[in-house]
């Protein structure tokens, strides 16, 4: 969640970063009236409890020095009722505000870029150059289905559109994609660690999916248990609610696990193929630091992600989005980029943000610092979604006939 504090401390700033992110105007006057609202009701209630502590001392000399004290009690029972009056009033304040502010988004670095779209993102950084074919490349449907590897009209049969059966050599090649992505994470540090595929409504805030895409979520009937729509969400509420030795930190982490979302708002979008899918496999990378090991952390993540793709031998580029492209619960994220030839563009593989303390905010994941509790720091990102490095794969390592040469690294997951 966001540091109301900030509304008083520096507001014109504050509110230009949160217009940047396409938050109304209507909103933005809501918080501040609903903050406004809260801190004059409280400044009342503080100033009566000290008359009423006030009064209640004077009664105790008086009581002490066998004075008259009926008139004084009587202040005091109705100052007490006044008191919970302005009590009750307090908090029914402080869950409006609270309300508001949990559909607020956080707001951006001072470096992140201006934009109101994907068209206002800036390259950083090429990486590889793209293959040049000596035959017309095709996309990774059109191969898959000649090969036997993307089975789409059984996975419409038995669960729908957007859905995928893998068979054969194109299953295997998921799988050694999934097994080299872990052991190349573990290699830089990062733990190895299994969720649960399904979690409760406070992971879920913990993180920022609720309250404002519940519709992307695939919700149990019955239950407070929703599928994730990325192990972003079990990871970070590993430390949901705790208090970490700042000795301990950072804490890295890297998770492979199947991913549900309802892409709600993506209808018309991507519909052949499998680059968007209500369920696909990801390999996620997860961090949690002091406020200022962050920033450094976000560079690490980027280069393990960019990494692992210069290893496959996959051209791609590093994206710094825009204020208008960025996430719900990101101040800052890079995008990588991966090149298909058949598609004869650059499609988004991996994304890695940091969320500085919003996050740790929601989920109260604190850290202890000479004997102070400090909110942490999250960060998570893609490394990489396997689905799409399977699609890159696939087209960056066509031959002529049809065929799919192995990448190297990937031989002896085979």
């Amino acid at each position: 969640m966001i540091n109301l504090k900030l509304i008083e401390t520096n507001y014109d700033e504050f509110n230009a970063k949160l217009k940047a992110k396409k938050v109304d105007d209507g909103v933005l006057a809501s918080l501040l009236e609903a903050y406004n609202s809260l801190k004059a009701k409280k400044l009342e209630l503080e100033n009566i409890q000290a008359i009423q502590n006030a009064k209640s001392k004077e009664l105790g000399i008086k009581a002490r020095n066998k004075e008259d004290v009926s008139e004084l009690k009587a202040q005091l029972e109705i100052n007490k009722k006044e008191l919970q009056t302005l009590s009750n009033i307090v908090n029914e304040l402080e869950l409006n505000l609270e309300k508001i502010a949990k559909s607020v988004p956080n707001i951006i670095d001072d470096d992140v870029p201006l934009g109101k779209d994907e068209d206002d993102n800036v390259c950083i950084l090429s990486v590889l150059n793209p293959r040049e074919f000596d035959f017309t490349p095709k996309e990774h449907h059109e191969l898959g289905e000649a090969l036997g590897w993307l089975d789409f009209s059984t996975g419409a049969k038995i669960s729908g559109s957007r859905f995928t059966v893998l068979r054969g050599d194109g299953a295997r090649l998921s799988r050694a994609l999934v097994n080299f992505m872990i052991d190349f994470n573990i290699s830089r540090g990062f733990e190895l660690v299994n969720v649960p595929f399904l979690v409760n409504s406070n992971t879920l805030y913990g993180t920022g999916q609720l309250p404002k895409f519940a519709d992307d979520l695939y919700k149990v009937d019955g239950e407070d248990l929703y599928l994730i729509p990325t192990s972003e969400v079990p990871v970070t509420n590993i430390y949901n609610d705790e208090i970490i030795p700042a000795s301990k930190l950072p804490i890295k982490m890297t998770c492979y696990s199947s991913c549900f979302r309802q892409e709600a708002g993506s209808a018309g979008r991507d519909t052949r193929g499998m680059i968007r899918q209500h369920q696909f496999e990801k390999v996620e990378l997860v961090a949690i630091t002091k406020a200022d090991q962050s920033d450094a952390m976000l560079d690490e993540m980027v280069s393990c992600a960019s990494d692992m793709l210069t290893a496959l031998g996959l051209p791609h580029r590093h994206m710094m989005l825009c204020s208008g492209d960025l996430g719900f619960s990101a101040a800052k994220t890079i995008d990588l980029e991966v090149w298909l030839p058949g598609q004869g563009k650059y499609r988004e593989i991996s994304s890695i943000s940091n969320t500085r303390d919003f996050q740790a905010r929601r989920a109260k994941i604190r850290y202890k610092d000479d004997k102070k509790n400090n909110l942490a720091h999250t960060l998570n990102g893609s490394s990489l979604a396997v689905g799409r490095t399977l699609i890159a794969i696939m087209e960056n390592y066509q031959n002529s006939d049809g065929t799919i040469t192995i990448p190297e690294v990937l031989k002896k997951y085979f």
